[in-house]
């Protein structure tokens, strides 16, 4: 069994600290061969049964570009719309996503029953699929930052919407669709800490003890 250093952990850390949610991007391109390392590197994480059940799909056609930032742009007015008046004109100037700027796009799906694992796990929490992905997400995500490159979360879409342009089979779930490139600037602290949307809370208060 390996042998992890406090100097190793203390740079687990760093990498903790400096995973941000990245919407503003350089326009390099990021390598073909680094994309797939890190797709294989996310489908170490852990799954339920072994399914394995993510599903990865690199947008690159721009006409289904364009499908996605034209819902992107159609649900977040409706977001705006639904904003209480006190924070509607912050919420306006938020930047909520790198769809314009950043070099990939890519789509993460669950296929939600796979045969691959043979239900292990799944009869009485089906939903541990999605969590699976979730996984692959997070390892992505941490990867990616260890290499120089930023993930960012698009969550303003309709599901059903990106599911159809991107033509994939009607029982995936959509988990998130991201935009991966490098940053243009480095921050170790949420971005929509410093804009002064919400702030993070200290960890004691989600603690429960029984």
């Amino acid at each position: 069994m390996p042998s992890f250093s406090d100097a190793f952990r203390k740079e687990l850390l760093t990498l903790f600290r400096w995973r941000r949610d990245v919407r503003h991007f350089r326009a390099d391109p990021v390598p073909p061969d680094l994309l797939l390392w890190l797709l294989d590197v996310a489908s170490l994480a852990p799954s339920v049964g072994l399914s394995e059940p993510w599903r990865f799909v690199i947008v690159e056609d721009p006409i289904r570009r364009e499908a996605v930032r034209a819902n992107f742009s159609a649900c977040n007015a409706e977001a705006l719309a639904c904003q209480d008046s006190g924070r509607a004109a912050l919420y306006a100037r938020l930047k909520l996503a790198g769809l314009d700027e950043a070099p990939c796009h890519l789509a993460v799906f669950a296929e939600p029953d796979p045969q691959q694992g043979h239900g292990l796990g799944r009869r009485t929490m089906p939903e541990t699929a999605v969590y699976s992905a979730l996984m692959a997400v997070h390892t992505l995500w941490l990867t990616a930052r260890s290499v120089g490159l930023g993930l960012g979360w698009v969550s303003i879409l309709d599901p059903a919407v990106i599911a159809a342009v991107l033509k994939v089979p009607n029982n995936w779930i959509l988990v998130g669709y991201f935009c991966l490139g490098y940053p243009q600037e480095e921050r170790d602290a949420p971005e929509l800490e410093s804009l002064g949307w919400e702030c993070r809370r200290d960890v004691t208060v989600s603690i429960i003890r029984r």
